[in-house]
């Protein structure tokens, strides 16, 4: 044992080591001239090349294996070297630094049948590696590259038929592997990328044929793999990323200035995770990217780490950046927490997009801006915490759009409009199931109201427990044109601003006195639904009257003739004449309320047309109060002229005895004539009165053969 070794081996840090370790760098290749080389082993197994080991020693001068073919295995181990060993060109078998201190390592082109490994070395200068070809595996665990602001490890186009192993790696400088070709994993768990304002690792056009592992790895500078392919898994769980290049174009509105991590146009095969403890301080991009397993988000921090606040579209800027991208399995994001805008334009999920507890915030802007986005099951963000508005336009999901107990607010405005935006957004929306915008856990809030424009849902749209609008100046609620089969309108709260019911359709409808309740105008105009979610009583009246009361009340005082008949007809279709009836009048009342108004002359007389109409025959819809009267209009005339016998006989050769009973109902009944209105004459009083019980017979005759007429077509 020399005296190094029992001192425990050469400090390789040491720039001066002493003169017992030193040795030139040539005589490694002048021992294998002499075949006696203090440095060469035999063979370790049949199978495999001699070995060449060299221990605790200075190399001085270049170790030049430049254009070399050497069938030997080169290890040295804790060795230092003068000037960067030269494998340029060169043929090896195999190539081991240990523990060892080089000032760079000169590798273009080379070839290697075996390992070329750097394990728990540092290396001071650039790693050059381009176009090599090693038919076993790259290994660089626990090795320190050190090359600040410049190319630490250089190896575009190299050729891996094994692993890339980089555990615990820690870099100074830029890692690029551009069009690299690796036959195994890439595996850079708990490694250190240190290039700020700059590319840490730039592997765009790489291919790894297994997994891609930044697992626990830190990394200052931007992670940049556009159009890499990786055949398995890429994995940054619990990495953390931050100090991002900047890459700003002015030009192009999609760009993201600060982006940490770059997966445009990425290939992946297996499962993406970003997730559990993965942090960015700054925007992670997978623009039309294709996944073939899930993309994990869950427990994730991403923040697009710009600072402007305003008017803007993306506020904050965009912190998760998905447009185009295709996703083969699901997105979960359970319990992430975005700072920014959540930008997945033109996704496509062939499962579920869950971000459930999640927390985005992106105040008055777009916190999640998915337009015509596609998801193959569920898209649910329940009890999220939105800070900023959710636009969905035109999106659509193969079964619900759940957002049960979340709460957004402080959504953004119009470029170019003073009207804010919705909280919520999803007009032209396909929803294989239901929307549910309900309460849970906790109320579902929405400050600045719900759209649903033209909105197809399959089954449920529910807004049941929700709290809707905080202006009394914007809409609360605008459902124009949605179509359900059932709707669930049962806010806990007087939604505060406009309802829009206008066009929309349901089959079944259910709702509570606080939507009816809405500070603001609620439209009705066209809107159908075929009955209600709990059926009106045929003996119960105050629930009609109380319904009316809603009607009167949503719509502010004015006449509006579409929503009295669509309740009257869905009351008819449930076989509820009677209170179908009762709208319909009311209906009418109002009418006439209505033309009345503004009519100083005329106002008055319309007003009592409008009482005789209503309390004689009900409009019309009363034919029974109609007959009634005309009873009564009987009875009162055969009085009057039994009381008063004054008439006088038209034709005195024509005998008819007296009879005010049937002289009355020859006045009062049209049509029938049963011979005594036209045989006596009706002096002074009696005229005006008999004059009065023909005008009464014809209007009130006719009132019943309408309500006849009405119940036989029925």
């Amino acid at each position: 044992m020399t005296d190094t070794e029992a001192r425990g081996g050469l400090d390789v840090f040491d720039p001066d080591p002493p003169r017992a370790t030193r040795m030139p760098a040539a005589d490694v290749l002048r021992a294998l001239e002499s075949n006696e080389g203090a440095w060469r082993l035999p063979r370790r197994r049949p199978n495999t090349p001699p070995v060449i080991r060299v221990v605790d020693r200075f190399l001085t001068g270049q170790l030049d294996l430049r254009a070399v073919e050497l069938n030997y295995l080169l290890e040295f181990e804790r060795c230092r070297f003068e000037q960067p060993p030269d494998l340029r060109q060169g043929r090896l078998a195999g190539v081991e630094f240990r523990r060892c201190w080089l000032p760079g390592l000169l590798g273009r082109n080379l070839s290697c049948a075996n390992e070329v490994a750097l394990i728990g070395s540092t290396v001071e200068g650039t790693v050059d590696l381009t176009d090599a070809d090693i038919a076993g595996s790259l290994s660089l665990q626990d090795s320190a590259l050190r090359q600040r602001g410049e190319l630490a490890l250089h190896a575009d186009r190299l050729r891996l038929a094994g692993a890339l192993l980089g555990h615990r790696l820690t870099v100074e400088g830029e890692v690029r592997m551009a069009g690299a070709n690796i036959g195994g994993n890439a595996n850079f768990n708990g490694g250190t990328l240190h290039n700020p304002a700059a590319y840490a690792l730039r592997g765009n056009g790489m291919r790894v044929g297994g997994n891609l592992v930044l697992s626990t790895a830190t990394a200052h500078g931007t992670v940049y793999l556009a159009n890499a392919q990786v055949e398995s898994t890429l994995t940054l769980r619990a990495a953390k990323l931050a100090d991002g290049r900047t890459m700003s174009d002015a030009l192009d509105p999609h760009s993201d200035p600060t982006a940490t991590l770059v997966l445009d146009r990425v290939a992946v095969n297996g499962d993406v995770h970003v997730d559990r403890g993965f942090a960015s301080a700054g925007t992670v991009r997978m623009v039309n990217a294709s996944v073939g397993g899930n993309l994990s988000l869950t427990g994730g921090e991403f923040d697009s780490l710009e600072q402007s606040v305003g008017d803007g579209p993306t506020g904050y800027g965009r912190a998760l950046h998905l447009d185009g991208a295709q996703i083969g399995g699901d997105i979960v994001g359970r319990q992430a927490r975005v700072r920014g805008q959540f930008r997945m334009v033109d996704l496509q999920v062939k499962g579920s997009l869950t971000l459930d507890g999640s927390t985005v915030d992106n105040p008055r802007a777009d916190a999640v801006l998915g337009n015509r986005s596609r998801v193959g099951s569920n898209l649910t963000l329940r009890e999220v915490e939105v800070t900023g508005g959710l636009e969905l336009r035109a999106v659509h999901i193969g079964a619900n759009l759940d957002l049960r107990g979340s709460r957004v607010t402080q959504p953004g405005r119009y470029r170019h409009q003073p009207a804010g935006k919705p909280s919520l957004d999803v007009g032209g929306a396909v929803i294989g199931r239901d929307l549910i915008c309900a309460g849970g856990a906790k109320e579902f809030v929405a400050h600045g109201g719900v759209r649903a424009r033209r909105a197809q849902v399959g089954r449920i749209a529910t807004f049941a427990g929700a709290v809707l609008g905080d202006k009394l100046d914007a809409h609360a609620l605008n459902l124009l044109g949605l179509q359900a089969q059932e709707l669930v309108l049962t806010p806990v709260t007087p939604p505060r601003g406009d309802v829009t019911l206008r066009q929309a359709r349901c089959t079944s409808l259910e709702d509570n006195e606080n939507l009816w309740g809405a500070t603001g105008r609620i439209d009705l105009e066209e809107f159908r639904y075929d009955s209600l979610r709990h059926p009106i009583d045929l003996r119960d009246d105050g629930e009609v009257e109380r319904r009316l009361r809603w009607l009167r009340q949503a719509m502010r005082r004015t006449y509006r003739p579409g929503p009295y008949d669509q309740f009257a007809e869905m009351l008819r279709a449930c076989g509820n004449d009677e209170h179908a009836a009762m709208v319909l009048v009311e209906k009418q009342r109002l009418r006439y309320k209505a033309v009345a108004e503004g009519r100083r002359y005329l106002g008055p007389l319309v007003l009592v047309w409008s009482w005789l109409q209503r309390s004689m025959v009900g409009y019309g819809y009363r034919p029974a109060r109609a007959l009634a009267w005309l009873v009564v209009s009987w009875l009162l005339g055969s009085v009057w002229f039994e009381v008063r016998p004054d008439l006088e006989v038209i034709n005195s050769d024509d005998r008819l005895p007296w009879n005010p009973w049937l002289f009355t109902i020859d006045l009062v009944v049209p049509i029938v004539d049963f011979g005594n209105k036209n045989r006596w004459q009706t002096p002074g009083a009696s005229q005006w009165i008999a004059s009065g019980l023909i005008v009464t017979g014809w209007v009130l005759a006719t009132t019943v053969a309408a309500g006849l007429t009405r119940m036989l077509k029925r």
